[in-house]
């Protein structure tokens, strides 16, 4: 039994950093995971055996997000 599950990231000022975090993210998707970026939103859709696989899919996801997040607004106070 496969079991499905989904991340959507939404905000309407944050375009930009959504798209920052998924296309920093993706290159490391498994087979198994599928980003989808629109305008002001970010779709991570997972697929697993297991729940434990999933959660642990799920967990190494937000906390690379929340590194990149950090980063991005780091890089951009570094800029001015």
């Amino acid at each position: 039994m496969k079991i499905k599950g989904m991340l959507t990231f939404k905000s309407e000022h944050a375009g930009e950093l959504i798209g920052i975090i998924a296309q920093s993210l993706a290159p490391d998707n498994v087979s198994e995971m599928e980003t989808f970026i629109g305008k002001d939103s970010a779709t991570v859709s997972f697929s697993a055996d297991k729940v434990g696989t999933m959660l642990s899919s799920v967990d190494d996801y937000l906390m690379n997000a929340t590194i990149v997040e950090k980063l991005s607004y780091y890089l951009k106070e570094t800029r001015v």
